[in-house]
């Protein structure tokens, strides 16, 4: 049995999320939800800038980086990191039941009464767990059409007992998802420093400063956020996510098989069609400073539909939250110059905090003129 639930103080009906809206029938989208026209995911039916479009954005096989073409799928992933910020994997070993299980046990989380769900509910931004709407309930001027549950995993023996207890198995699901994660985010980072002459292709290549830029991931930050997009009413006159990049290193992105997520690619919106059990990977805002620009992190939003519920699960890892993230000085010379400040997790929460993520504002305030 889950234990009871705690009455909700607060009477804001938007506050309360997207999916208390839907659970209680909402027809019509509210103008809480109702963005600019310039902001829309459709402006003109005749011209749509949320076009579909039949460009193949790059996969890698994560066997292959494991194989004798390793050095032909490092120049791959490091052309998908300058080019669109993004990558597919497949092959990655992480397994099925891994996956689906994590899928499962977040739909029927999400599926509990509102006052289970809501018991998590928070402003606190380094709170281990925390359930909410829109990007920030707080801030925004105009919501947008998702709910989510973030869950700090690191270190997971400290966080672990204040993750959500119903569904009875969501711990043990959550905890092994994370893990899994964890360990391909490390394996991904040493092909990405590889592809950047960082690190040794070979165990008598490396250095023990390679070892020590590792051995930093291997200790640093992961959140885990679990997003719901249910189905609604006015799809076009709103958006599940507004652009943004990420403001971490890597984000590892599991999606079920429904369409919603885009990337922008030359000025269009290209949806990021769903390959079975496979990982969307995007470059964040900390991968683009440390690489001193030569890789850029993605800016991505998320369209919703009338018709069908969408669950995503996000996974993002980077340094350490009390670590300065900055360009590499190995990438930095005179062709070269350096492009950004350092920066910390606070100093991103603290611009969050002050005023609402736009595009890829952080990271522009980041960059040295």
């Amino acid at each position: 049995m889950c234990p009871p639930a705690m009455a909700l103080t607060n009477d804001d009906e938007f506050q309360k999320g997207v999916k208390h809206l839907f659970e209680n029938g909402v027809s019509k989208l509210p103008n809480k939800y109702i963005l600019p026209v310039s902001d829309r995911p459709k402006v003109d039916k005749e011209h749509p800038n949320a076009a579909k479009s039949s460009l193949k954005l790059p996969v890698i096989d994560f066997g292959e980086l494991q194989g004798p073409n390793r050095s032909q799928v490092l120049n791959s992933l490091s052309s998908a990191c300058e080019e669109y910020g993004l990558f597919q994997v497949v092959n990655h070993g992480i397994p099925i039941e891994a996956i689906r299980s994590m899928i499962d046990v977040s739909t029927r989380f999400f599926g509990l009464p509102y006052e289970e769900r809501a018991k998590y509910m928070s402003s606190d931004m380094t709170s281990p767990v925390r359930y909410g709407t829109s990007l920030n309930q707080r801030k925004d001027s105009v919501f947008c059409w998702r709910d989510f549950l973030k869950l700090v995993c690191h270190p997971l023996s400290d966080v672990l007992p204040h993750w959500p207890s119903c569904p009875m198995d969501f711990k043990e699901v959550a905890a092994t998802y994370a893990r899994e994660t964890k360990w391909l985010f490390i394996r991904i980072t040493e092909a990405i420093l590889e592809s950047l002459g960082l690190w040794g292709a070979t165990t008598e290549e490396k250095t023990e400063e390679d070892d020590e830029i590792l051995k930093q991931f291997h200790d640093g930050s992961q959140l885990m956020v679990v997003n719901c997009f249910p189905p609604c009413p006015e799809p076009d006159l709103t958006l599940g996510m507004p652009p943004h990049s990420d403001y971490g290193f890597l984000t590892l992105l599991l999606q079920d098989e429904v369409e919603g997520l885009q990337i922008q690619y030359k000025g269009k919106w290209i949806t990021v069609e769903p390959m079975p059990n496979s990982f969307v990977v995007n470059v964040g805002d900390h991968l683009e400073i440390f690489s001193n620009g030569r890789y850029k992190s993605v800016l991505h939003r998320v369209f919703v539909n009338p018709a069908k519920p969408r669950l995503s699960v996000a996974s993002l890892h980077s340094l350490p939250f009390n670590s300065m993230v900055g360009p590499s000085p190995k990438l930095i010379d005179q062709v070269n110059p350096r492009r950004y400040k350092d920066t910390d997790f606070a100093t991103f929460l603290e611009y969050i905090s002050s005023c609402e993520p736009k595009k890829k504002n952080f990271l522009e305030s980041r960059k040295l003129t």
